[in-house]
């Protein structure tokens, strides 16, 4: 049985997730419907989360920009960690120099200032979506790499991976049929904690004008344009900043909740 720590985020978490997919086609307004006649308005009974400063509907562009901020964050997050994964198990099972070279690698590459390293790209290249995605799933894999390793070299002394290796079975046919089954459970523990960092960054780099471009949205963007009004228009702060700090609390929990809940099936 799953504990309630683990089901409350977890629902919570789907339950975002359905309204920012399916939330958009049941709302009157398009996100990018403009009414400048009405302007920025309180919430009210027509706009449940109020308008912004172009009469556009606050809830459709919030449920919108959910699509934006979790579609990056996940495939940003599966990137990392197939990255991550590949990469942690070849160090592991293979030793000696060639592990010794891909870890010297990696604390090279963990020395490098990721954010920058991003918002390089994106000024260079412009602003784009995959390119957005791409980018932070490049730079975040390394934590998982390193802990998929450790697992790894516990594992390539089982009996059962002995056994594989004593019958001539090729290198990645070990890997994939014998090894990775045994760390899906880890794997998604730390998917879990990698998400929330990935969703930070992404973020914070549309905070800074660098993510996506008007009039789609995401809700670092509109706790960036709820910022610059926020002693004259409160709502258009908040209710970004609530469903973002929410769902990063939801996952942080999850995550925890995962970890602890693998730590005691282990024992």
């Amino acid at each position: 049985m799953l504990s309630l720590r683990i089901k409350i985020p977890f629902y919570y978490l789907l339950i975002v997730g359905f309204l920012c997919l399916f939330g958009p086609f049941f709302l009157p307004y398009n996100y990018a419907e403009q009414n400048l006649t009405l302007g920025a308005t309180a919430p009210s009974s027509l706009h449940f989360m109020g308008t912004d400063l172009l009469g556009r509907d606050l809830l459709a562009r919030i449920l919108f920009g959910g699509r934006i901020t979790l579609l990056i964050s996940f495939s940003a997050t599966v990137l990392s960690v197939i990255i991550g994964v590949t990469y942690g198990m070849i160090s592991g099972f293979q030793k000696g120099i060639i592990d010794r070279l891909m870890m010297r690698f990696v604390d090279m590459v963990y020395a490098l200032p990721f954010t920058l390293f991003v918002i390089l790209i994106m000024v260079i290249f412009g602003q784009n979506l995959f390119l957005l995605f791409l980018c932070i799933g490049a730079v975040e894999w390394m934590t998982i790499a390193r802990i998929t390793r450790s697992q790894v070299n516990v594992l390539r002394y089982k009996a059962f991976v002995e056994v594989a290796r004593c019958l001539g079975q090729p290198f990645f046919f070990i890997l994939t049929k014998h090894l990775l089954p045994n760390l899906t459970g880890i794997i998604l523990v730390y998917a879990t904690l990698i998400a929330p960092s990935i969703m930070l960054l992404e973020s914070f780099i549309s905070f800074l004008g660098l993510g996506v471009k008007a009039p789609m949205s995401s809700w670092g963007l509109l706790i960036k344009e709820g910022s610059e009004t926020l002693e004259t228009f409160p709502w258009l702060f908040f209710f970004p900043a609530f469903f973002f700090s929410t769902t990063l609390l939801a996952l942080n929990f999850l995550g925890d909740a995962l970890r602890e809940h693998t730590e005691v099936l282990k024992r």
